[in-house]
């Protein structure tokens, strides 16, 4: 005891002076400890901001994603009304003015598909061909000079009914029901029936 009391005694007096000041270091973590949010806390803040910043980004979202879907004038349950290149419904009456025997124009179908009106004996097929590709989705026009549809991408020949005659498409065209409403507007609506064209199920549904 008489030997630390003696170093005590040869430390300088700014060491001694410092030490006494030194500052008890258990308050200050015992009080940084609570204030440490509780974690059920943390989580409710959470769910808070997050509840509040997806009410207005849903808001928002809405409009912005009907924008995309395509309006429809008509066709109820019977189906969704043809439209022609400016966007306008096609009218049966009007069009057959205008597409004589024999002609297959395109128009928007369903899905917003091209699709091909067909004009016979002076009225409009009961069926609409489906002009994309089977092979790699080219738009395949019509040939009236040869009587079918040769696809301008790869080669691929489809008949007048839009069956395949010849690859590397590996399908017929897709079929789409035809029908005139009360209006005179024409619709579209799905083909879910055997095809006709080769007697087996659809391969589009």
């Amino acid at each position: 005891m008489a030997l630390a009391i003696g170093k005590k005694a040869f430390q300088p007096a700014s060491l001694q002076q410092a030490t006494s000041r030194r500052p008890s270091l258990r308050p200050l973590n015992a009080a940084a400890v609570s204030e440490v949010p509780d974690i059920n806390k943390r989580n409710i803040m959470n769910l808070l901001l997050l509840g509040g910043a997806a009410l207005p980004v849903a808001g928002l979202a809405g409009p912005y994603a009907l924008f995309f879907v395509p309006k429809s004038s008509g066709g109820g349950a019977g189906g969704r009304a043809a439209k022609d290149a400016l966007g306008n419904d096609v009218k049966a009456n009007a069009w057959l003015a205008t597409h004589q025997k024999g002609d297959r124009s395109l128009t928007q179908g369903l899905k917003g598909d091209p699709t091909y009106l067909i004009v016979n004996d002076g009225q409009i097929e009961k069926y609409g061909l489906n002009g994309v590709c089977t092979h790699l989705g080219c738009v395949v026009p019509w040939n009236q000079a040869e009587n079918k549809f040769k696809c301008p991408c790869h080669g691929s020949q489809y008949d007048a009914t839009g069956k395949k005659v010849r690859g590397p498409a590996p399908l017929s065209l897709a079929l789409a029901h035809t029908s005139i409403a009360e209006d005179d507007t024409v619709l579209f609506s799905p083909w879910t029936e055997t095809d006709f064209r080769t007697d087996e199920a659809p391969w589009w549904n």
